[in-house]
């Protein structure tokens, strides 16, 4: 096993993040059903979540942003899931149904596959999905990834030893967590590792609604894990990897300049969400969909029709969360005074690069922007499947 040098510091910082990672009260609301946004609708709303002393210390974004498409950074991609920006500002991107990671240089696009991931066993929405920089990467060189195995969804690790030639420059997988319910559809798949260094996962229920209000069930999380895959220290549930339940398929994760996490999920037939994530909330599937009079249930803090977003991957950037849409084949800025959304979302890029899977930061006003023409739902446009560098405000 790994010693991870930021280990001490991120456990001691655990317990300072629970109180940050999510400050918006509870209210109602909870995901939806369209298998990867293959439903219903239009129209978008926002909601609130901090307390007005909280938000009244913070800066408000305009109520209007702007999206500029700087270039595009490389094209030619086969069903991109997920993306991690290395230090020297190339990017690693995995293949959902390829199930191999890929090295794209960040000036010229050109592309290096670095191997295969053993024991991916794609079908529907799963396969090969989100991958991390181990916190540590710049001396353990490890990679994290989420996929779908024969049995279940997995966390593994492997070593990237640049060294090697192309196409065995992957370490084995090393397993870290196992027995994430596995479908056809709501896989889930995002992983990233949050401020305090710990490893948080977002689950899908994987057809079977009932696992996500079932708090022994890994199927409709957000998982909050260390490094190697234990339960991270100051978990609401003592023993368990479990931070928030009753989701429905979490797609995306980000965290503001505040330490506080974010996350995407699909609706089913009505509501997509967006929701500021509190350690232990109820977010109410399948009981609610998008917001509800139940207090019982964390309200979302923005929501749309499913026709609208069917939302994968969100960044933080300007003071906005950011979210790709793959069913709305749409870019939603929301911008943020707290934990509440501070004015109506916006969208941009309608149709211009078909379905959105994934935006991540690329530091200041820029994002990275990744399309998913390949997946079986799109329809592939000259160049398949593109990363695009974006600039926002």
């Amino acid at each position: 096993m790994i010693v991870h040098r930021r280990a001490v510091t991120a456990v001691l910082a655990a317990t300072t993040l629970l109180l940050t990672a999510g400050c918006s009260s509870d209210g109602g609301g909870g995901g939806g059903g369209s298998p990867d946004g293959a439903n219903s609708a239009a129209s978008s709303g926002s909601g609130s979540g901090s307390s007005p002393t909280e938000q009244a210390a913070e800066a408000t974004p305009p109520a209007k942003g702007s999206v500029k498409v700087v270039r595009t950074v490389a094209e030619g991609l086969k069903t991109p899931w997920g993306l991690a920006p290395l230090p020297d500002g190339d990017l690693l991107v995995s293949s959902r149904d390829e199930g191999t990671i890929t090295r794209v240089d960040g000036q010229s696009g050109k592309k290096t596959e670095l191997g295969r991931v053993s024991g991916v066993s794609a079908a529907g929405e799963g396969g090969l999905l989100g991958i991390a920089l181990s916190p540590d990467y710049a001396s353990d060189h490890m990679v994290y990834a989420y996929f779908t195995s024969d049995s279940d969804n997995r966390l593994v690790r492997m070593v990237y030893d640049e060294q090697k030639a192309s196409g065995e420059q992957l370490g084995a997988p090393d397993t870290v967590f196992k027995g994430i319910p596995k479908g056809f559809i709501h896989n889930g798949g995002r992983i990233a590792f949050g401020p305090d260094g710990m490893l948080y996962a977002g689950t899908g229920e994987s057809g079977n609604t009932g696992l996500s209000q079932d708090r022994k069930s890994l199927g409709g999380k957000i998982l909050r894990l260390t490094p190697e895959g234990d339960p991270a220290p100051g978990n609401p549930f003592p023993g368990s990897p479990v931070y928030s339940y009753g989701h429905r398929n979490v797609q995306g994760l980000a965290w503001d300049a505040k330490q506080r996490l974010f996350a995407s999920e699909f609706g089913q037939d009505t509501w997509d969400e967006l929701n500021a994530i509190k350690p232990g909330d109820n977010y109410g599937w399948p009981t609610a969909e998008g917001r509800s009079d139940d207090k019982q249930f964390h309200n979302p803090i923005a929501q749309w029709h499913t026709d609208d977003a069917s939302p994968s991957g969100v960044a933080y950037a300007e003071g906005s969360v950011w979210m790709a849409g793959l069913k709305g084949q749409r870019l939603w800025r929301i911008p943020l005074k707290g934990t509440a959304a501070s004015a109506d979302p916006q969208s941009f890029l309608k149709g211009e690069y078909g379905r959105l899977r994934t935006v991540v930061s690329a530091g200041g006003d820029k994002l990275w922007l990744v399309t998913s023409n390949t997946d079986g739902r799109g329809s592939p446009k000259a160049g398949d499947d593109k990363i695009l560098e974006i600039q926002v405000s």
